[in-house]
């Protein structure tokens, strides 16, 4: 794995700037160690991602990467696959980032079942800019901007995206790294539009030493046996989705070479 690691990543600007304990260094490495499991060739991959913690993720990843716009990850993305179907289309975002601002990208990408991996990693919260509600933070929490408690009621990602269409869906935690890491390799080996939920912590804003937030995430999570999506409960992590359904970009294929 060492070999992963050295190849995988722009090792000259680690070590990286996350806070101590932010599951965001924990991604960039279980990714890393995902892609080298699929086989998939690097210089046909590009990875994309938006702006917030998470979007530091391409700073750090040898590959062909793009830095875009709040809340606009999955349209560059979108606009790469369809420039060049042949790619291996990678797109990390916040949750902030994605169901947000980024929301209508998020489930129109769902709707068309474009093959492109969206990693949303979710920390409940607007990070970076220092801690405001985001449409993930669960209700009653106390952020920056709900200082009564948040009144709203919280989006489930890997429940929207299913039911918006994608599919594979996958949802587990910053400690659960070995599910983490082979929902990932299977998500950009899926033909079509996958999505893997990372829960997350920020132990500087929720003001959570990270060894407790690890035994929270251990102790809370659970993986079950259900039978509609509808039944996945918050503390719910697994595969939710893997079907196999016509993609976007061959379907638009056909139309221009009938």
């Amino acid at each position: 794995m060492k070999n992963v690691y050295t190849d995988l990543l722009r090792t000259e600007y680690l070590p990286h700037v996350w806070c101590a304990g932010c599951g965001n260094g924990i991604v960039l490495g279980v990714f890393a160690k995902a892609f080298g499991y699929t086989g998939i060739n690097r210089d046909s991959t590009v990875i994309v991602s938006g702006i917030g913690c998470s979007g530091r993720i391409t700073q750090y990843l040898n590959f062909d990467t793009v830095h875009t716009t709040h809340g606009r990850a999955l349209a560059f993305a979108t606009g790469i696959k369809l420039a060049n179907p042949e790619l291996n289309v990678v797109v990390f975002m916040g949750d902030g980032d994605a169901a947000a601002i980024g929301g209508n990208h998020l489930i129109h990408a769902a709707r068309r079942n474009i093959d492109l991996t969206a990693i949303i990693i979710n920390n409940s919260l607007y990070g970076m800019t220092g801690g405001q509600v985001a449409p993930t933070t669960p209700e009653g929490k106390v952020t920056k901007t709900t200082p009564f408690g948040n009144p709203e009621h919280p989006f489930d990602i890997s429940k929207l995206v299913a039911a918006a269409g994608a599919t594979y869906v996958a949802r587990f935690t910053s400690y659960h790294i070995k599910w983490l890491e082979k929902a990932i390799a299977e998500a950009m080996l899926h033909k079509g539009f996958s999505v893997v939920e990372v829960i997350i912590g920020c132990p500087t804003h929720w003001r959570i030493k990270p060894p407790e937030l690890m035994k929270i995430q251990k102790e809370k999570y659970r993986r079950r046996n259900y039978s509609s999506i509808h039944e996945i409960k918050p503390w719910d992590i697994g595969v939710f989705v893997r079907e196999i359904k016509p993609e976007f970009t061959e379907r638009i294929r056909g139309i221009i070479n009938p």
